[in-house]
């Protein structure tokens, strides 16, 4: 049974400035168990087998049959065949598709399930043009643009990230603990997504790390609450 902690009292700040956590490349229970424990809103599960985070589908179901209500699982693809992902989806009917390849929105929409779609902030890249293409996405997820398909716990610039964006941003690239109060502070994203910054490993989280970051973006927030009252 899992016990969701509350942490200490928080400052309640206004609903759209809770900034909202993922947790993602988990592989085991208790990993699973320590995620939710220190406050986390989704959990992710990399079903790209070139990762060293990469779980099978079963696995990903196993695991995100063990979360609470209320904390979403969601699946990482790269550049997936849809039968990958059609599997993906009948064995965990209530995950949340995440895009990190080259996929296109028809590609991106084929599934017919919510989803994310990751953007590479490289120097020269468009992010609003990249909303526009993708206005179909529930949110779009801002990671560094590295060789491969993320995973690179590289910090992009944060100035890049230009104002009126039409869709919510989810922050990621390089974040942890102690850099986490300052990209939500500049970005004031609607969610961040951390992996290799809560690791002791490649796919194995360090659960005091994990409460750091949680702890963090609860703090973050009441920064936000102290300037808006």
């Amino acid at each position: 049974m899992f016990r969701r902690a509350t942490g200490r009292p928080e400052a309640n700040p206004p609903l759209h400035r809770r900034t909202r956590i993922k947790i993602c490349g988990l592989t085991r229970e208790a990993d699973v168990q320590a995620a939710v424990d220190a406050g986390a809103d989704a959990i992710g599960f990399v079903l790209y087998d070139k990762s060293p985070r990469c779980v099978d589908i079963d696995r990903a179901a196993q695991l995100a049959g063990r979360l609470p209500p209320f904390v979403t699982p969601v699946g990482l693809f790269v550049n997936a065949a849809p039968e990958w992902i059609d599997r993906a989806v009948d064995a965990i009917p209530h995950m949340l598709l995440q895009f990190h390849g080259d996929e296109t929105p028809a590609e991106c929409n084929r599934a017919k399930r919510a989803y994310l779609r990751a953007a590479r902030m490289a120097p020269s890249f468009d992010l609003l043009d990249f909303a526009r293409q993708f206005a179909d996405a529930r949110g779009l997820l801002l990671d560094a643009a590295v060789e491969g398909y993320g995973g690179g716990g590289k910090v992009f610039d944060w100035s890049q990230v230009p104002r009126g964006v039409s869709r919510p941003l989810v922050l990621s690239g390089g974040l942890h603990a102690a850099n986490v109060i300052a990209g939500i502070l500049q970005v004031r994203p609607w969610a961040v997504d951390v992996s290799s910054g809560v690791e002791s490993a490649k796919g194995i989280k360090d659960a005091v790390a994990m409460r750091r970051f949680c702890d963090a973006v609860r703090e973050a927030d009441a920064r936000i609450a102290d300037t808006e009252s």
